[in-house]
């Protein structure tokens, strides 16, 4: 295992009846606030009138921008940075998703910044040292930005869909009350339930570095989390510990704890962002469709440990079967879960997706060194395969 460093400063409420310590909260970091929203589902729902309400009665100044992307879009980024320095904004509140707060991310970073295009912060590739206050409030439990220091911003002239990093974009403080997920579609929570189970299977289960025992059980249990209460929550959205359950699922599976000692690139979603940045689909129904294949691809004698390990802590895999067969059963079991219990659509060819852009996607994925140096590392060759095993 490789010496890390670990400190995690974003608060978190957990709860239903959170909401209240909102504009306590938000004037320790001033009066004027930027709300981001996506497509205007907290107000259909009743939640934008509640914030409002809690914000006037706090005494805040309300600024607003909706309509952020499911893959937010950089100059809609843009068009935020502009708003917070036109209105002198003292922080910003993402009521949302991993994309709504992604973009926040990059909008409270890009107003602090010598440039007027978060793309500019994409290219430059650095840690972001500078940024205002961010705020979340979740309402979907999948890609655990409520509490990690990661943004991923997509540029559709460019195609690209890329990241920024750093301490200074971390939320100060996160709501997590798991009753606004019940009004999540069962499409959305089941992309959410894949996307949780990916960050661990991705970032850290999977791995070359060596893993401390206590982390890697603890892989195998939120692997286990996710796996009993996301068909749950499928089959009765308004289930309290299931939505609980899967929103502290998410918010761990990327804020930095399982991932001490271990370092690599992150095969799958890199592959996935490419779909994502050129057919702009669901990213975590992307990670469904890529996953197995790609440890279909990947499987060998020096993989299949691993992988078995996978299907016996996960999915009951039978302890006697060999390495190889073992780990065939993992997939087998692990595209069940996905494609027959989750409901997802199991080729790209149902979303629509050809091959007509793979070799080029695929050299993309690879950029800028020409290969993912993940668990087995990926060259152009190898990520086109992967592609055409998804259609």
């Amino acid at each position: 295992m490789n010496d890390f460093t670990f400190q995690n400063p974003t608060k978190i409420y957990f709860g239903k009846d959170q909401l209240k310590h909102l504009p306590t909260e938000l004037s320790n970091s001033g009066k004027r606030v930027l709300l981001v929203y996506g497509g205007g589902s907290i107000k259909k729902t009743g939640l934008y009138d509640k914030l409002i309400n809690l914000l006037e009665n706090g005494k805040m100044e309300v600024f607003e921008l909706g309509g952020i992307e499911p893959n937010p879009r950089h100059t809609t980024v843009n068009e935020g940075v502009k708003l917070c320095r036109e209105k002198n904004i003292d922080m910003v509140l993402a009521v949302g998703g991993g994309s709504v707060i992604d973009a926040s991310k990059g909008i409270c970073a890009t107003a602090l910044a010598e440039t007027d295009n978060v793309w500019d912060l994409v290219e430059a590739k650095k840690p972001i040292v500078k940024a205002l206050p961010l705020y979340v409030i979740l309402t979907i439990a999948a890609t655990g930005s409520e509490m990690n220091g990661g943004a991923v911003i997509s540029n559709l002239e460019l195609k690209l869909k890329q990241g920024i990093s750093g301490y200074s974009i971390r939320p100060k403080v996160s709501f997590l009350d798991p009753t606004l997920t019940y009004s999540v579609s069962k499409y959305q929570t089941a992309c959410g339930s894949v996307d949780i189970m990916m960050h661990t299977i991705d970032t850290k289960y999977f791995s070359k570095d060596e893993k401390m025992d206590m982390i890697y059980r603890m892989m195998d249990e939120h692997l286990l989390t996710v796996v009993k209460w996301g068909p749950t929550a499928l089959a009765n959205p308004n289930d309290y510990e299931a939505r609980a359950n899967l929103m502290w699922a998410s918010t761990w599976a990327l804020n930095s704890f399982m991932t001490c000692g271990v370092v690599q690139a992150v095969s799958c979603h890199t592959m996935e962002h490419e779909l994502s940045a050129v057919y702009d689909i669901t990213h975590g129904h992307g990670l469904a469709i890529l996953a197995p294949r790609w440890l279909e691809y990947i499987l060998n004698e020096d993989t299949a440990k691993q992988i078995r390990r996978l299907g016996e802590k996960c999915f009951n895999v039978d302890q006697t079967l060999d390495d190889i067969k073992a780990s065939k059963e993992t997939i087998a079991k692990l595209k069940e879960f996905f494609f027959e219990t989750l409901g997802l659509a199991s080729t790209l060819k149902e979303l629509n997706i050809n091959d007509e852009k793979f070799k080029e996607m695929a050299i993309n994925a690879c950029n800028p060194h020409g290969v993912i140096k993940g668990y087995v590392d990926l060259y152009p060759e190898d990520v086109e395969a992967i592609y055409r095993m998804c259609l």
